[in-house]
Order: C-alpha cells, then sequence, then structure tokens
C-alpha cells in the first residue's frame, strides 16, 4: 500500500516460488523473475527513460521493471512508426528503447532475451524497494481526440491501484487457487499495463506471456495453463471470439474494458462461456478504478482509494484527479457514467449522448460494427446532420434507418448512413477521430 511521503515499496512482496509467468505451459517463478529483472538491469544503458515496444507480456514485465529498479521512467507506447519515436524521442530526451522485434530508429535499442542469459532455476534477487513518490511509467491518452497526452504514474499509485483490483477480482492469495491471466490487449495500454504487468506483481495471479489477439490464439493460450483462467480483453474482442463459435476451457471470469460493453453481448458470453463477464472503468489520467457485472448492474461501483468529487476522482497515491467524463453518484456508494462532457451533441435544441446513439446502432439485427459522427459545425449550421458508418454484411442502409426510427428522435437518425466493410479501430477498438474523419472524406469523394 502507499504510504508517507519517503516510504519505499517492493516491486513484488510475492513468495520467491510462486509463479509469476506462464510461458508455453511452462512456469516462470517470482524468483528466476527476480533474477532476471537484476541481471538486465545491470545492462541497461544509463538514461532516463524507457520506451517498452515489447509485444511478449514476460519481456515486456522484464523490460519495465529493471527499468524501475534503475529509476528510469518507462513510457508506454505500443506504436512502433518512426514517426511517433521521433516525437517521443524529442519530448523526452535521452531515451532508449527496449524491444523484442526489429525497430526502425535512432535511439540505442536493448533486447531483453539477447541482454542477459535467462536465469537457472533456484536463482533468484532481491525485490528492488521503490520509493513510493518516483515516477514508474508515463502513459498517453489514445489520441482519439488530438495529440496523445501524458500523464505520470508513480509507483505508489500503480501498486495501490494492483492491490484494489486484486481484492475487487478476487486475486490475493487468500482468495482461493492462483489465476492465470490470459489478455488480448497490449501491456502499453494502461488497462493491459495495470492488468497484465502489476498484477502479477502484486496479487496472485500470474500473467501469460506471447501474443494473444486472434481468437484461435486465445484459445491456445487458455488451453495451455490450469484454472483458475480469467481472460482480459476488449467488447469488440468479445465480439470477435464469440463469433468464432469455439467455447473456451472453463474460466473464472471475462474482465472487459477500454468501451462500453452492452448488457446484450456481456449476456450473450455469459450463456455462452459459462462465467461472469466484468467491466473495469478507468481512463489514462487515473487508471483503473471502479468495475460492475454488466448484466446485474448499469452502475458502478470504486475500488477502494478512489472517491468522486465535482469534476473528477480523487485516487489512492494521485489525489485529485480531473476527468473528461461525467460521473453522477447513485445508491449505496457506485455511480452512473453519464459520458463524456464532449460525447453530448446539441440538433434542434435537442441533446444526445453519442455513446448512446452508438449502444442503440450496435443493437441493430445483423450490424456487427458501427459509430455515428458529428460534423464540428452540428450546432451552427442548420443543414448538418449526424452521420453512421456501418458494418452490416447483408443489410442496406435504408434497413439501419427503418431500424433505429422509433428508437432515438428524428432529428437524430444519421444522415447519411454509410455502409463499409470495416471501421479504422485501433488494436484496442478504439476509434480515432482523425481516421472517422478521413472515412468521410472518402465517403462524400465518392
Amino acid at each position: 500500500m502507499t504510504g508517507p511521503e519517503g516510504c519505499r515499496l517492493p516491486l513484488t512482496a510475492r513468495p520467491a516460488s510462486d509463479v509469476l509467468c506462464w510461458r508455453g505451459g511452462r512456469a516462470i517463478t517470482v524468483g528466476r523473475f527476480l533474477a532476471e529483472v537484476a541481471a538486465l538491469a545491470a545492462r541497461l544503458p544509463d538514461r532516463p527513460y524507457a520506451i517498452n515496444l515489447c509485444t511478449d507480456r514476460y519481456r515486456a514485465l522484464l523490460g519495465f521493471t529493471a527499468a524501475l529498479s534503475r529509476g528510469q521512467v518507462t513510457l508506454l507506447c505500443a506504436d512502433r512508426a518512426p514517426q511517433r519515436l521521433r516525437a517521443l524521442a524529442a519530448r523526452f530526451p535521452h531515451a532508449h528503447v527496449v524491444a523484442d522485434g526489429p525497430v526502425d530508429t535512432a535511439l540505442p535499442v536493448l533486447r531483453p532475451d539477447s541482454a542477459s542469459p535467462p536465469a537457472a532455476e533456484g536463482e533468484t534477487a532481491p525485490a528492488p524497494l521503490i520509493p513510493a513518490e518516483q515516477v514508474a511509467a508515463i502513459a498517453f491518452t489514445s489520441g482519439s481526440t488530438g495529440e496523445p497526452a501524458a500523464h505520470a504514474k508513480p509507483w505508489g499509485a500503480l501498486v495501490s491501484g494492483a492491490e484494489a483490483a486484486a481484492e475487487r477480482f478476487a486475486l490475493r492469495a487468500s482468495d482461493g487457487p492462483p489465476a492465470a491471466v490470459v489478455a488480448t490487449v497490449p501491456p502499453q495500454h494502461m488497462y493491459g499495463f495495470e492488468t497484465t504487468l502489476m498484477l502479477p506483481l502484486h496479487s496472485a495471479a500470474a500473467q501469460v506471456a506471447g501474443e494473444t489477439f486472434y481468437p484461435s490464439d486465445v484459445a491456445e493460450a487458455l488451453a495451455a495453463v490450469p484454472a483458475r483462467r480469467v481472460l482480459v480483453t476488449t467488447p469488440l474482442q468479445l465480439r470477435a471470439l464469440l463469433a468464432a463459435g469455439t467455447a473456451p476451457p472453463p474460466l473464472a471470469a471475462i474482465i472487459s474494458a477500454t468501451a462500453p460493453l452492452s448488457p446484450a453481448l456481456a449476456e450473450a458470453v455469459e450463456r455462452a462461456w459459462d462465467a461472469p463477464v466484468l467491466e473495469i472503468y478507468g481512463a489514462t489520467e487515473a487508471g483503473s478504478m471502479a468495475s460492475r457485472r454488466t448484466v446485474d448492474d448499469p452502475d458502478w461501483l470504486p475500488y477502494r482509494g478512489v472517491s468522486l468529487h465535482p469534476g473528477g476522482v480523487t485516487v489512492a497515491g494521485l489525489g485529485p484527479v480531473p476527468l473528461a467524463d461525467a460521473l453522477e453518484p447513485t445508491a449505496a456508494g457506485r455511480f452512473r457514467l453519464l459520458g463524456r462532457e464532449s460525447d453530448v451533441v446539441k440538433l434542434g435544441g435537442r441533446r444526445a449522448s453519442l455513446a448512446e446513439l452508438n449502444r442503440l446502432l450496435l443493437a441493430v439485427d445483423g450490424v456487427e460494427d458501427g459509430v455515428f459522427l458529428a460534423p464540428d459545425d452540428l450546432e451552427s449550421n442548420p443543414a448538418a446532420r449526424l452521420s453512421a458508418f456501418v458494418v452490416a454484411p447483408g443489410r442496406t442502409a435504408e434497413d439501419i434507418l427503418s431500424a433505429l426510427r422509433g428508437r432515438t428522435e428524428a432529428i437524430f437518425l444519421p444522415r447519411p448512413v454509410v455502409l463499409v466493410p470495416a471501421l479504422p479501430r485501433d488494436g484496442l477498438g478504439k476509434l480515432p477521430r482523425r481516421a472517422l474523419l478521413e472515412l468521410r472524406r472518402a465517403a462524400v469523394a465518392r
């Protein structure tokens, strides 16, 4: 737990014999992990920032913890594009890269596997003690509404968040058999970072190494580890996994985040896989803050150490954090997510939430994916209207409009409805606004 200024918290307090990671069905213990962290830390260049581009989760964890033990700040970036790395290097001088694949950059690159040989079984090292106030990582917004903003993450706040999540999802040593966490989200995203890098350090859960994105990858990864299995994913990937029609091995829970999960999808997954579907609410600014079981309650229950205040939340280790989302307190200490302040659109004297309109669109029979888009001049141009881009094989634009009539006010019906083969979502299912605007430009040019 976090403490007063000057408090030092261990990298992990888990016993050396605990399983921290599963790789190809083989266990990597905490003791072996600590030995490999020490070996890698000794080989890191003496630079203040580490850009962690590792796609393998265990290597990502090694790179993060080795940098942390050297007092280096990890920049959480999953984008290997040369222009993105140049922008980071200009913004954070004297950075280096930790990567497990080819990288087009002029920065020094260290590869975890080549930098330090695997530790022998039984070999270990002391767990480093890290000042609670030390900035361990910097996370970035998705850039869906503009240039990514940087948010510093002190070690104490990360530990508090991991401990609160372990308590909420029954992943502590006292909660039963150890869990194995299979994830479809990258470790550089705040959600993936918290669930697959921080949780193994401060809970009784083990991460599963390697990349798991496609349904076949997920099935293989789950089959290779013992129960209790926990799947960490997103609504977009849940849809794909369910559509694949392959039942996974028995799951203790499915955890979803990054976008609102429809109750219908949650109910379908619970019915097909016989496991509870749980959602995390969080933001890059504050990290994970609350959870709910989607089929049981529309309201969110805050984590321990999280409290609401006007315009934001107070988080253990961070203090007051402003949020772009509007939160409304409800009964029993819960809150309702009203959507982003910028999500509300006004048309003809009426107001609507784009998130709610998207939910209605996705509920239309035959719609596989879809999104409403508001033009920048919606409130100033009397002729402006919402548009919608929809993935619905076998359906027509009129089919979509007919299904939406009666579900929303006529003024918010999309004009036009543009049928597309796919939406330009990133690996987490997010839709950067610039990609949507490009999609609209292409549609207008047809």
